[in-house]
């Protein structure tokens, strides 16, 4: 099956599909590096770490202690989480951060 994805483009299939491309940390690094400027980067660190928090049924106050994510940020974090497409259970799943069965 094929996710029918709201940011469906050709520009975006091109971007994941160099992303696919990518063999390892250093050349995630490195692309990411040229792609993105340090504070997207940063940003996008800070959605997993708050995800994995999230997960862990941390606080929202605790969260944002120990990520400096708002509030905000992190309730947009727990929507998607909890009423998104899954991308967020998906990569936790293949990480060993939560269980197969916890995805539903």
């Amino acid at each position: 099956m094929i996710y029918n994805s709201k940011i469906k483009s050709e520009q975006a299939d091109g971007l994941f599909e160099a992303i696919l491309l990518l063999e390892n940390l250093d050349e995630c690094y490195r692309f990411f590096e040229d792609i993105c400027t340090v504070k997207e980067i940063q940003a996008i660190a800070q959605r997993l770490q708050v995800v994995k928090l999230l997960i862990k049924n941390k606080t929202y106050h605790e969260i944002e202690n120990e990520t400096g994510a708002s509030t905000a940020t992190i309730s947009r974090i727990n929507r998607s989480l909890n009423y998104g497409a899954d991308g967020y259970k998906l990569v936790l799943t293949r990480l060993g951060i939560i269980d197969e069965e916890d995805e539903d």
